[in-house]
């Protein structure tokens, strides 16, 4: 049910009065009113209860139309405002109308009050409608503007007709992308020279699509840094269905990104080890037979060429395989080192020491056609770490570098102490190559395992990720400075110790001296067997062998022969070569023990200490390293 409509009457006339109600009513308007005639009881009226419409007669006795319109602007109401009046003429009406009135109807004319009612306030309610969307347009803007100007992500406008321009961009933009919104609204231009150059094609069609998708973007704030955002859109049309604008807000998922990549990093870490772990299995378990097969080969080869004359040709030959072996054994002692099968014997070393020990090595490794040049600082501190591994990071750093000088070169190793105050002191070991560098992407992965550069079976991606790993495992840091063109230098910083490094020892003749000794072999493989028994058997060793761990014990129970040491295999089936030391060391302690080991996984955990007199010698080696380490255990004796 509708509402009477409630007319204010300022008319001081009765009849008038109730004339002009009976129109309205007759008209089917449902009419309330209040009839006033004073200034004072328009004011009251309008400030208690105002109402929908007023109707006023020109003049009355103590009151005009001037007066009430006067009143009503003063209270900001809009109230439609209809003069009657039969004693105005149109220039006074026409004056009331520039002031505020919204129609004039003459009282000789009272049949045009009722459409005249129903269309101001009909205007009215259309005006109150308005100023009510007005209201709530301003009050969302103002919410808006309050979560826009506190939202952590960046909001903007892009506008696309009728031209061109980034409209409003929100405060969040300066804490984000590190320039203020001033800085960036205007110039599309301008905007798109802080966004990564690659990803400018896909935001500009991000801005013109009509459905823009979620979109990652770079931008490069002024420190320098990358800022990574996600863009999320969408397109403002106009009335002919045109994208006039994009609307959207651009969020920092710059931590995300971090995180996703270190998550990738991980994963990728995790492969590794896996990787490396499926290798340490297969290391262990082919290392063995294969270092059996690798010291057949090595000691029969050394054997060879001690009865060949100088100038025998098959010597070259023999050599040929003596050095193809021995780069087959340091393969394998490559990946033991990689997956950790090998344990490490970390010493005193000078490493100046090493390097001039090791360089007729590595110039026979590089080859003629590179020059090799050490540059060592005299009066170096002394590093604590496995001597063999640093053989092997000197051997493969070279290795690395000869390989990227096909045509020759020149490598240059340098050492140098480094001191700084607060800054425990560091040994350091350059080594520079004029070869053909690497690019930065190449030399960020160099360290990785199984990366390599070269053509397949040109390498095992397995050299660099080595010296990486021994390196930090001797509490080291290692890094590469390479351009392509421009050669590469490997830096490696080693702890520095005040230790002083063992008095090198004399070894005198070239071969250890012959002995009157009885050794017990224990060997399960029959061609290493009979290789040890011919190599003793050469120096003068009376010589015992069997390939069972149970037939030593019998022969060492049975007293005789006197067994003066034992020689035993690490790993044998049934017992042990450390099981088999121990029992026979239960009845005859002193006898001195030679272990021989392919790979040392499970029978020596890292850290055990061998016993006194007892050694361990690693598969394949020579007789020169047989009967020195026979020599060392068994002390002075012929």
């Amino acid at each position: 049910m509708t509402a009477p409509v409630r007319l204010l009457l300022c008319e001081d006339d009765d009849d008038d009065a109730v004339l002009i109600v009976t129109h309205l009513r007759r008209d089917g308007l449902d009419v309330t009113y209040e009839r006033v005639e004073t200034a004072e009881a328009a004011a009251r009226a309008l400030r208690g209860h105002p109402p929908d419409i007023i109707i006023s007669d020109y003049r009355m006795p103590a009151f005009t139309a001037e007066d009430a319109l006067r009143l009503l602007h003063e209270t900001g109401l809009d109230i439609p405002f209809i003069l009657v009046s039969g004693q105005i003429g149109d220039e006074h009406a026409a004056a009331l109308m520039r002031d505020g009135a919204h129609d004039f109807i003459s009282k000789d004319h009272l049949t045009g009050i009722a459409p005249a009612v129903r269309r101001e306030l009909q205007d009215a309610q259309v005006r109150r409608r308005r100023r009510e969307a007005e209201n709530a347009l301003r009050k969302s803007e103002q919410r808006f503007r309050l979560f826009a100007e506190n939202a952590p992500d960046i909001i903007f406008r892009y506008r696309l007709l009728p031209s061109e321009e980034l409209e409003y961009v929100s405060p969040a933009a300066a804490l984000i992308l590190g320039h203020r919104p001033d800085e960036l609204c205007g110039d599309p231009g301008h905007v798109l020279s802080f966004v990564d150059p690659a990803d400018r094609p896909a935001l500009e069609r991000s801005w013109h699509s009509a459905a823009p998708e979620p979109l990652v973007v770079r931008w490069h704030r002024p420190d320098g840094t990358t800022v990574w955002t996600e863009q999320r859109a969408v397109a403002v049309r106009d009335e002919h269905g045109r994208p006039a604008a994009v609307e959207g807000i651009l969020r920092d998922i710059t931590a995300q990104v971090a995180a996703q990549r270190e998550r990738e990093r991980l994963e990728h870490r995790l492969r590794q080890v896996e990787r490396l772990d499926s290798l340490g299995k297969l290391g262990g378990g082919v290392a063995h037979d294969f270092n059996n097969l690798l010291m057949v080969i090595l000691g029969h080869a050394e054997l060879a060429l001690e009865s060949a004359p100088d100038d025998s040709a098959v010597r070259d030959d023999l050599e040929r395989i003596q050095r193809a072996a021995e780069r087959g054994a340091s393969l394998t002692r490559q990946l033991l080192i990689f997956s950790r099968l090998e344990p490490s014997r970390p010493e005193i070393l000078d490493l100046n020491a090493v390097v001039e020990d090791t360089g007729q090595l590595l110039r026979r490794t590089i080859g003629e056609d590179v020059e090799l040049i050490a540059e060592l600082e005299p009066g170096l501190n002394t590093v604590r770490m496995d001597r063999s591994k640093l053989e092997q990071i000197l051997l493969n750093v070279l290795l690395n570098a000869r390989a990227a000088m096909p045509e020759g070169g020149r490598v240059t190793i340098r050492t140098a102490g480094v001191e700084a105050a607060g800054v425990p002191p560091i040994v350091r070991l350059s080594l520079t190559d004029t070869g053909f560098g690497m690019s930065p992407e190449v030399a960020e992965r160099a360290f990785e395992p199984f990366f390599t550069t070269k053509r397949r079976g040109q390498g095992t991606g397995l050299g660099l990720s080595t010296v990486y790993g021994a390196v930090k495992e001797a509490g080291g840091e290692i890094g590469i400075e390479s351009e392509p063109g421009e050669g590469t230098t490997v830096t490696i910083d080693l702890p520095a110790t005040r230790e002083p490094a063992p008095a090198a020892v004399d070894s005198g003749p070239a071969r250890p001296h012959r002995r009157d000794a009885t050794a017990l072999v224990v060997e399960d493989d029959g061609e290493v067997r009979d290789l040890v028994e011919t190599m003793l058997a050469q120096s003068g060793y009376q010589v015992i062998d069997t390939a069972s761990p149970i037939e030593a014990l019998r022969i060492a129970d049975a007293g005789e022969p006197w067994i003066d040491v034992l020689l035993a295999d690490v790993v044998m089936p049934g017992m042990s070569g450390v099981e088999l030391a121990e029992r026979i060391r239960r009845a005859r302690p002193a006898v001195p023990v030679l272990l021989m080991s392919g790979h040392t996984t499970g029978s020596l955990p890292s850290g055990v200490v061998l016993p006194p007199r007892t050694a361990l010698i690693r598969k394949p080696f020579t007789s020169a390293d047989l009967l020195a380490q026979l020599d060392a255990i068994l002390g002075p004796g012929g």
